[in-house]
Parts: C-alpha cells; sequence; structure tokens
C-alpha cells in the first residue's frame, strides 16, 4: 500500500511560484496562532491557574471541583457554529464575527478583574467562568473557519500544527506565567493582561488585508441551520469513520498527560520540579512536536502520518505501563513525561489540521464546530474515566486501559487508510 501520496492533490507547479506563494501566507498563519494563544490562555487560567488562587481564599475542594463543570459549553460548539453560519455580519461574515466575540470576550474579562471574591456568591462567579468559557469556545468557532476560507489546501495541516503549538504554549501562559502575575501584582491583573492580548489581536484582524481563496466567498452561507444538515455531515463518505477516529485518536494520550502530575508527584518529585517539567518544558515540547509533524506530513502523506503518530501513541503509552509496573525512579518517570508531551503535542497538531479536510464549503464554521465538539467530548469524558479507573485498579490499571484504547485506535488508521484518503481527496475538489 503507497501511503506516500496519501495528501490530496500533490501535483507539482513552479517551484519558485510555489516557494513565493506558500511564504506569503506565513502573516496570516501567525496571526490565527496568536489569536489561538490569546483564546486558550485564559480558559486555561480557569482551570489550572484559578483553583490555587481559590484554595488560597479558603474555597472548599468541592466549591472549585464544581466550578471546573463551567467548561461544558465547550461540548456544545457545533450549536454556536450554527449562527455563525446563519447571520453574516456584513461583508468578511466570520472576521467581523470573530471580532465582535473577542471584543465581548475581553470585556468579560475585564469584568472578571473587578470582582471580589470575598464578597462575591459562588453562583456569581460560576456564571461568570461559564460566560467566559462559553465567549472563549463560541469565538473558536469563526477563528478557525477563517483559516479554513483563507488558507489553501496546502497550508492545512501547517494551521493545524501553529494551532496546536498556540494551544500549547497558551497553557503555559495561563497555567504558568498568569500565576506568576497575580502573585506580583494581585486578583486583576492576569485578567487585564489576557483582555488586552485579546484586543490585540481584534485590532490586528480588522487590518487584515489578505483575500479568500479564489471561487471561495468570504461570506457565511445565508441558509437555515438544522438537524438535517448536522446529521449529513455523517452520511458523507468517510465522514463517519474519521468521527470516530477523531473521538478516540487524542484522549487516551491526553488523559495519561493529565495523570502525569500525580503520578510523579507519587513518587516523590517536588511540586515546583513537576511545574517545571510537565508544564513548561512539556508544553514547549508538545509544541514543537505538532510543528514537526505538519513538516513531516508535507512528505510522507496524511494516511501515514496518521498512522505514524498513532503508533507513537502506543509506544509511549506502552512504555509508561512498563515502567510503572517495574517501579521505576522518578528520573525514568520524568523521560516518560517528555516522550507523552512529544505524542500529545503530535496527535493533537495532527488532529486539528485533519479537521480542515473534513468540512463541507458552505457551512465550514458547522462543519467545525462538529468535530470540535466531538473532539471535546472525549477530551473531557476520557479523563474522568481514567480517574475512576485509578482509584479502583492503581496506575497500572489505568493504563493499561489506555494502552488498549490506543492499540484500537492505531488499527483503524491502518484499516481505514484508503477511505479517509479518498474523503480528504474530494474535499480538496470542491
Amino acid at each position: 500500500m503507497n501511503t506516500t501520496a496519501s495528501t490530496p492533490n500533490q501535483h507539482q507547479p513552479n517551484e519558485p511560484a510555489v516557494i513565493r506563494a506558500e511564504s506569503g501566507y506565513w502573516p496570516l498563519q501567525l496571526l490565527l496562532g496568536w489569536i489561538n494563544l490569546t483564546l486558550t490562555a485564559p480558559v486555561v487560567y480557569l482551570y489550572i491557574g484559578l483553583p490555587l488562587v481559590l484554595r488560597q481564599h479558603g474555597w472548599s475542594g468541592t466549591d472549585i471541583g464544581l466550578l471546573q463543570l463551567a467548561g461544558l459549553p465547550a461540548i456544545l460548539k457545533f450549536l454556536l457554529a450554527a449562527p455563525v453560519d446563519r447571520y453574516p455580519l456584513g461583508r468578511a461574515g466570520y472576521r467581523n464575527w470573530s471580532i465582535v466575540l473577542s471584543v465581548v470576550y475581553a470585556a468579560l474579562l475585564l469584568f472578571f478583574s473587578r470582582t471580589s471574591l470575598q464578597e462575591s456568591p459562588w453562583s456569581f462567579l460560576f456564571t461568570l467562568a461559564l460566560s467566559i468559557n462559553l465567549l472563549g469556545t463560541w469565538t473558536d468557532v469563526p477563528i478557525n473557519a477563517l483559516a479554513i476560507r483563507y488558507l489553501p489546501e496546502s497550508q492545512r495541516m501547517r494551521a493545524g500544527a501553529i494551532r496546536s503549538a498556540a494551544t500549547s504554549l497558551g497553557a503555559i501562559v495561563g497555567g504558568g506565567l498568569m500565576l506568576l502575575l497575580y502573585t506580583r501584582f494581585g486578583w486583576a491583573a492576569p485578567f487585564q493582561v489576557m483582555a488586552l492580548a485579546l484586543l490585540s489581536g481584534c485590532v490586528l484582524l480588522a487590518f487584515m488585508q489578505r483575500k479568500p481563496l479564489p471561487g471561495v466567498s468570504s461570506e457565511p452561507v445565508q441558509t437555515g441551520i438544522n438537524w438535517r444538515l448536522w446529521k449529513a455531515y455523517f452520511t458523507i463518505a468517510g465522514h463517519g469513520k474519521w468521527a470516530i477516529l477523531m473521538l478516540f485518536y487524542f484522549p487516551f494520550v491526553g488523559s495519561a498527560w493529565v495523570y502525569m502530575k500525580p503520578l510523579l508527584l507519587d513518587s516523590g518529585l517536588s511540586t515546583e520540579r513537576i511545574a517545571m517539567i510537565v508544564g513548561i518544558l512539556g508544553g514547549v515540547l508538545a509544541a514543537l512536536a505538532s510543528l514537526v509533524v505538519a513538516r513531516m506530513t508535507k512528505h510522507y502523506g496524511i494516511g501515514q502520518m496518521l498512522s505514524g503518530v498513532a503508533w507513537l501513541n502506543v509506544l509511549a503509552l506502552a512504555m509508561l505501563l512498563m515502567f510503572v509496573l517495574a517501579g521505576a525512579s522518578a528520573t525514568i518517570l520524568i523521560a516518560m513525561a517528555i516522550l507523552l508531551a512529544i505524542a500529545v503535542g503530535a496527535a493533537s497538531g495532527l488532529v486539528f489540521g485533519v479537521m480542515m479536510y473534513f468540512v463541507r464549503p458552505a457551512l465550514v464554521a458547522l462543519d467545525y464546530g462538529i468535530q470540535s465538539s466531538l473532539f471535546i467530548l472525549t477530551r473531557t469524558l476520557m479523563p474522568a474515566v481514567a480517574g475512576v479507573l485509578m482509584d479502583r485498579t492503581g496506575y497500572a490499571g489505568m493504563m493499561g486501559f489506555l494502552v488498549s484504547g490506543a492499540l484500537i485506535i492505531a488499527w483503524a488508521t491502518i484499516s481505514w487508510h484508503q477511505s479517509l484518503t479518498a474523503a480528504m481527496t474530494a474535499s480538496s475538489r470542491k
């Protein structure tokens, strides 16, 4: 089976012209990367940084845990995508939606910065956190629809890799740098800085001169969005298999990453050292891995890279299981954490890139929302399942489950290679 030709539309026009055209997309790629980083940092701060702050203010573990439920709107991204396609805001609808939602998002962050933790009831803070998550989730839809509209097929994997790298760096900012800002300057400073970062992206978007691709309108489609359109997405050849693959491609390795901190803590490492290894070094390595995978995809094709990264996930999880069973030292577990970070970055970058192939030209935002909702659903639920297994069977039982799931997905990438490649080829011709 020849997998090197699995990336659709690989004909080669004049090489110097291609290089000039490809380099011309870097400003837009970097702008979208910056915006994705500014969207990610507040959400990460709410989930990773804020619990520490709340604990310092005397909040109970139950209150902090319930506050995490404010992230539920992310699962409803496919519903939030509907009005973006249904109601364009003037010309260049996706750009205008992005700017409007980002401004409201920044306004909520500034409002949060003026909130008193001592005087505000839990229900009020929960509503604010829910609103921030809602706006962050909603803004992500037109931003990534914009990428699909304005970037050619040859740029899709790079866009996915940059989005994944920006998410990893956003985790470093939200989970590390914003905490340092809080300790130095107080409660309001992190929210004010993150709001200004969002507004800087709005200004840059407003002055964006890039035109949509030839033959592709920059306007969202003005047709009714209904259940039949959502259901029809899965009837397109290859889309159902991709949906299943996307549901489980990342969550097994992602769940292992969630529990690396407790595992390293139980092995005797200090909290500060874990924060440096998992929080900062891990985030940097994940970002680099996503960029490297995008580069490799140009040479080996999407189908081969889907299989290759899936087997990298199996390798990372299997080695971690082996060393957990052997009672390995903290030093070896650190090495496994580094390998796992690389697998996490590679898997997420690849999934974000391939998502761009599985969209209908007239329903870009809706189809991106459907895929993103599926991705978030299992990414949210799988760590909960893994946590129950860890409590009942220990780290070894949990890792055994994650390895088994990753093996099934790796097998699926080989079995479904031809149908997925055909679906991407058909999409690129529309």
